[in-house]
């Protein structure tokens, strides 16, 4: 354990170079694009004055020189200070605390749902390759991978928050509901249903495929063979001999889905009305506003990193390959 437990400090290191060269590579595409914080404020309140423009750009800093302002931004960072977020008028670190948690209760719920359901069907469909069950299920999952998360999304709201009107349309939360307790707990998770099963019906697709795959290859290897040979029960043999194998390229998908998944809650997010993290990110490009999109940027590197942080623990254990090579190191 403590020499997985090195792995993973030394890919954090490692991932410190990347994050810099990510984060200048957001501020530089940022500016590419014109204008800044006050050119959008002014333009959201139908023009300003030039003096007052002037005014507000030294107030802010935005009239020094874009390395100027990357590098204060970069000194702000590595001092835990997420800096101050012109377009929204607040302090950064507030502003992430608020959205991050609705953005982690919908993708944490979606990987749960997504990858045991992908799983679980996948071992299905790979139990017979070719089968009619194998056939059906696959030709769903290749369905539902080609469908758009956005279109998706309306048709689920359409269905079942406007015509049988069974769930809420939009937004985390009832708005002004007086609800504490279990009660908010429960109208939090009734507006969640939405959202999580677009992102789980998406992402189980891709999971569920890859499992199937990767059991059709393992039932053709010389151990299973061998393992029908020693007359162990074939539900055995699928369980503990194929389907284990064959979920270790699945997770190496899961830390890899990660970033895919915390992209897609922007547009998740933006068709159901949460105000999530996702749509943060989005509001800091609309109001280009570097501190604002810079701190995002680095809170979803964060996240990343540690997904697959957990990825490489859980290799450790689930691969009985990997744990003697992590002896001999730690040795």
């Amino acid at each position: 354990m403590t020499a997985v437990l090195r792995l993973v400090i030394s890919r954090l290191i490692g991932g410190i170079p990347v994050l810099l060269i990510v984060l200048a590579g957001v501020f530089a595409l940022l500016e590419a694009a014109g204008g800044d914080a006050i050119d959008a404020y002014f333009a959201s309140i139908g023009g300003g004055d030039a003096a007052l423009a002037a005014q507000l750009r030294a107030e802010h800093g935005l009239d020094h020189s874009a390395l100027q302002r990357f590098l204060f931004l970069l000194g702000h960072l590595a001092q835990g200070d997420l800096g101050w977020s012109v377009a929204q008028g607040r302090p950064v670190a507030p502003l992430i605390a608020e959205r991050l948690p609705a953005t982690l209760a919908l993708m944490g719920s979606a990987t749960a749902f997504s990858f045991t359901l992908g799983s679980g069907l996948g071992i299905l469909a790979g139990r017979r390759p070719g089968s009619a069950l194998d056939r059906l299920l696959s030709g769903g999952a290749l369905l539902l991978h080609a469908v758009p998360g956005f279109w998706l999304g309306l048709v689920l709201s359409v269905v079942f928050a406007v015509k049988l009107r069974w769930l809420p349309v939009s937004g985390i939360e009832t708005i002004a509901s007086g609800k504490t307790g279990l009660a908010r707990v429960a109208d939090i998770a009734a507006h969640l249903v939405l959202p999580v099963a677009t992102l789980t019906l998406i992402y189980l697709a891709l999971f569920l495929r890859v499992m199937r795959g990767a059991m059709a290859e393992v039932w053709a290897q010389e151990f299973v063979l061998a393992a029908r040979a020693r007359g162990i029960a074939p539900r055995r043999i699928l369980l503990n001999h194929v389907a284990r194998t064959a979920v270790l390229p699945l997770v190496t998908l899961l830390g890899l889905q990660s970033a895919a998944m915390l992209g897609g809650s922007v547009v998740i997010e933006s068709v159901f009305g949460i105000a999530g993290f996702g749509r943060l990110a989005a509001e800091a490009v609309a109001g280009r506003d570097p501190a604002l999109l810079l701190a995002v940027i680095l809170v979803s590197a964060v996240l990343v990193v540690g997904c697959n942080s957990l990825v490489d623990l859980a290799y450790g254990l689930l691969d009985p390959r990997v744990r003697p090579v992590a002896h001999r190191r730690e040795v």
